[in-house]
């Protein structure tokens, strides 16, 4: 099982000033900084877009920060040279999303990203099973895709179990109501990249619980 990485998501952030919340997330101990993605289309919500991703990278420079571009986004194939010109490492696009997921791994690839492919709550594990050898990770979403916020579906662990079982070296990242309460539940199914927003965002002291979130998911590796 690959190390444990902790991507806060920046929904839970404050959008005024995204640079210098990104910047406390990477000072206070963050593997990656997990930026949403919404359209207002293929989910009821609207966030950013290449442009903010493009300012934020300018304060954060590749190599010293890893952008994991969660694109929750009705046909991701129109995005990828502008999230990779950006500077997005990681582009992980929705599996319900797109028609054919294979040809747009091979697009991300081909722009110099890492390519994800994330699935729905109602979406089955077995939707990916022939794309995992062409992709560098896989997202199983823990709520509804669209708000932050919202209660851990721990009726998705199943799937990552399975995915886990089948796919020992993949990166499996789960989002959506992730924090001290919960990761538990997500490290015993086997997810080592965390996607944490308010439980991190928000909490006294986000470099204890990022540490804590990183030594449940390690240490369930140890057993």
């Amino acid at each position: 099982m690959p190390e444990a990485k902790i991507a806060p998501s920046i929904l839970a952030g404050d959008f005024g000033n995204l640079s210098s919340e990104c910047k406390r997330m990477m000072h206070n101990g963050a593997d990656w900084l997990h930026i949403d993605i919404m359209d207002g289309h293929f989910v009821p919500n609207l966030t950013i877009g290449a442009p903010v991703v493009t300012c934020i990278r300018g304060t954060l420079p590749k190599g010293e920060s890893f952008f994991d571009c969660h694109m929750m986004v009705s046909e991701p194939e129109r995005w990828v040279e502008d999230f990779a010109k950006a500077g997005g490492d990681l582009y992980c696009f929705h599996y319900e999303a797109t028609k054919d997921p294979a040809a747009l791994i091979d697009k991300i690839h081909a722009a110099g990203m890492r390519a994800g492919c994330a699935i729905k709550p109602a979406t089955p594990a077995s939707v990916v099973f022939e794309l995992v050898p062409k992709l560098e990770m896989v997202l199983v979403m823990t709520v509804e895709p669209g708000f932050g916020g919202q209660k851990f579906m721990k009726d998705c662990m199943p799937k990552v179990e399975e995915l886990r079982t089948k796919f020992p070296d993949l990166d499996i990242e789960v989002d959506g109501g992730l924090g001290p309460a919960t990761i538990d539940f997500a490290a015993d199914a086997g997810a080592n990249v965390i996607v944490a927003g308010t439980g991190v965002f928000l909490a006294e002291d986000p470099k204890s619980v990022i540490q804590l979130l990183r030594d449940t998911v390690n240490k369930k590796q140890l057993e």
